[in-house]
């Protein structure tokens, strides 16, 4: 990030904390992607990956004071949606889920080129315990590195470094014997 960047967005933050609304949109309009993205991959549920952003974002209204600098504005945001979509899966675990291939995925551009493969692997991958879901999530869609996903989480690197390990050999496991199938 370029000085100017840098200082722009400090000013956007220190605007926003002094009750600036048209800063604290920009502010929102900046990160909303980033953090339906994470709930929405989360939960498997669009509108409760919206209606969490939302509270994400009401709570950063709520504690805009104590945010120093965009990196810990973006750590914050990453921590709360983390830590908040957590708390939802606990309590979805007693409804009755939705499969992943019902869900309406976001508009994007689509670059897997095998849709079978990319179909298996987002079953296997909702399939993982929430705890190595979000890991996984974490460190390829966000592009964490694990130390930083162990800040936002909140666990031992070991641990995260254990769940991206085992996450993804049984990922390969699950996978090869799904092609396995599929090609016999």
């Amino acid at each position: 990030m370029s000085r100017e960047i840098l200082v722009r967005a400090e000013e956007q933050i220190a605007r926003s904390a002094a009750g600036d609304q048209v800063a604290f949109a920009t502010l929102v309009r900046e990160h909303q992607g980033m953090v339906f993205s994470l709930a929405y991959h989360l939960l498997r549920d669009r509108s409760l990956a919206e209606e969490l952003a939302q509270e994400v974002f009401l709570l950063l209204h709520q504690n805009l004071s104590s945010i120093k600098s965009p990196a810990h504005l973006k750590f914050w945001l990453r921590k709360v949606t983390s830590h908040r979509s957590i708390d939802q899966m606990r309590r979805q675990q007693a409804r009755p889920q939705v499969p992943l291939d019902e869900v309406a995925e976001p508009v994007s551009v689509e670059r897997a080129t095998d849709p079978l493969l990319s179909k298996s692997l987002h079953k296997l991958i909702a399939a993982l315990p929430e705890k190595a879901r979000l890991v996984l999530i974490l460190r390829y869609q966000e592009d964490l590195e694990p130390m930083e996903i162990a800040e936002v989480l909140e666990m031992p690197l070991n641990t995260v470094k254990s769940h991206l390990r085992r996450s993804l050999a049984t990922l390969r496991e699950k996978l090869t014997r799904c092609i396995g199938e599929v090609n016999v």
